[in-house]
């Protein structure tokens, strides 16, 4: 029997158009109503903080959902502009109830978000998302669920936002032991979350950093920018004629982080779990010799791993599904190609860009070698991922032509290569990867793919 699915949540929250439902300013109350129902069930006098990026739409949303907990009798306090994990940190470390996030993340300045962590840190289970949404169902058919407006936030029994900023900064500066003045780094921060909190964190541990995409504007995040253009960060760092080791690049919400060596040349996290998870090994803290990856990840970072005799797991894409995994193996590195990086060697729950920055740098201080020296021995295999906007997400199980299409491809790879084809858990989009020895066998079968997909089921 198949559980039932979830209709509001997808892999990282709630997702929409801001403005647009499920985002409106009726649906976000309600979401905050239903949530603060569920962690009342739970925890009488419940508190939660609520965090946001620096999209335009991201303070009303703010507004909205915490006056939707506040009118249950939760006590929320607003964290302000902060990175998706330090709302984790803090819901864990202050003994919250729960965290909220209002973000979209790396998506455009258009979209918005709601992520919510329980007490522990961690997102929620699928399960109890589920409870959540049928409760907003049930809230939106009662006519005035939407008419009380109270609102409270921040009571007296936590300090204000910059506070509890400052206690996240002070966590992962904590957590890095090297010296990391030598360091001449650059930092772009999208435009996003990360500007609130990257030049203070890089400033106390001493880093010679130059920061890019510091001035949101609403509008602004992730345009051009950030770890969804990676391209821009190399290009500078390539033009400055050798003034910095490394860059890094964040998503809006900062829980990701690419880099790119000092000749400009793109790492993503499949790099970073290699030269990562080699230190951890070597240090004898990678327990089971094991790393969790997606089916996005490259064929030739496993491959590289073995040889170092790390075990490489697959888990669905999604970070909170590699860290089920982790949690179900033992396992204390796991990531995602896209610079989802969770280190559970120590306190953090959930991918965190800036701790990541952070653990890329130690390992660059500690082993006296260059970035492009710790992944140099990574053999990436020619790799496609092309989007195709869907009308509606039909099981491809139940579409014979698009499963005639990956068949024929996984005949001709014969096992030389790999085929992904799934939908985004935030988007209306069928993603096709294709792994090949050369990259014309691998367009050609990208193209082949995609090309059923946008005949039977395209916009």
């Amino acid at each position: 029997m198949s559980k039932p699915s979830r209709q509001l949540f997808g892999t990282d929250g709630i997702r929409g158009v801001a403005g647009a439902f499920p985002l409106t300013a009726e649906s976000t109350y309600l979401i905050g109503r239903a949530l603060g129902h569920d962690l009342m069930r739970a925890t009488p006098k419940a508190q939660a903080v609520i965090g946001q990026d620096t999209r335009e739409s991201s303070a009303w949303i703010t507004d909205r959902v915490a006056s939707g907990m506040a009118a249950v009798g939760v006590e929320v306090h607003s964290a302000g502009v902060i990175t998706t994990p330090g709302v984790a940190y803090l819901a864990r470390s202050r003994g919250l109830a729960a965290g909220v996030v209002i973000s979209a993340s790396h998506n455009p300045w258009m979209d918005n978000g709601i992520k919510v962590f329980s007490g522990d840190g961690f997102k929620l289970t699928d399960a109890r998302e589920l409870a959540i949404e049928k409760e907003i169902f049930a809230l939106l058919e009662k006519p005035g669920a939407a008419d009380d407006t109270a609102l409270k936030i921040a009571g007296p029994s936590l300090p204000g936002e910059l506070a509890l900023r400052k206690a996240y900064i002070e966590e992962l500066a904590g957590s890095v032991s090297a010296d990391l003045s030598r360091l001449r780094v650059l930092v772009d921060c999208a435009n996003g979350a990360a500007t609130a909190e990257a030049p203070e964190l890089f400033h106390k541990l001493r880093v010679q950093a130059t920061f890019t995409h510091i001035t949101p504007d609403g509008k602004n995040i992730n345009e051009g920018c950030g770890a969804l253009h990676p391209e821009t960060l190399g290009r500078t760092v390539r033009e400055s004629g050798g003034k910095f080791d490394l860059g890094v690049t964040f998503d809006g919400d900062a829980d990701r982080a690419l880099f790119c060596d000092a000749q400009g040349r793109v790492v993503n996290g499949d790099g970073v779990l290699l030269l990562t998870a080699r230190d951890l090994q070597a240090r004898g803290k990678l327990a089971g010799s094991t790393v969790v990856a997606t089916t996005m990840s490259n064929m030739g970072v496993e491959i590289a791993l073995k040889k170092s005799g790390i075990r490489m797991l697959r888990a669905n894409v999604g970070d909170k599904y590699v860290l089920e995994e982790m949690l179900k193996t033992g396992a204390t590195l796991g990531g995602e190609q896209s610079g989802h990086i969770i280190f559970r060697d120590g306190e953090a729950t959930t991918g965190d860009g800036l701790l990541t920055a952070l653990r890329v740098m130690d390992v660059l201080v500690r082993s006296g070698k260059t970035l492009a020296e710790l992944v140099g021995d990574l053999k990436v295999f020619p790799q496609k991922i092309q989007n195709v906007r869907v009308r509606e997400k039909v099981p491809f199980a139940q579409v014979p032509e698009v499963q005639r299409a990956i068949a024929a491809a996984e005949s001709e790879l014969d096992g030389n290569g790999r085929v992904v084809v799934r939908y985004s858990g935030t988007e209306a989009l069928a993603r096709v990867m294709v792994e090949a020895e050369s990259e014309e066998k691998m367009l050609a079968l990208t193209a082949g793919i995609a090309g059923e997909i946008q005949r039977v089921l395209g916009v």
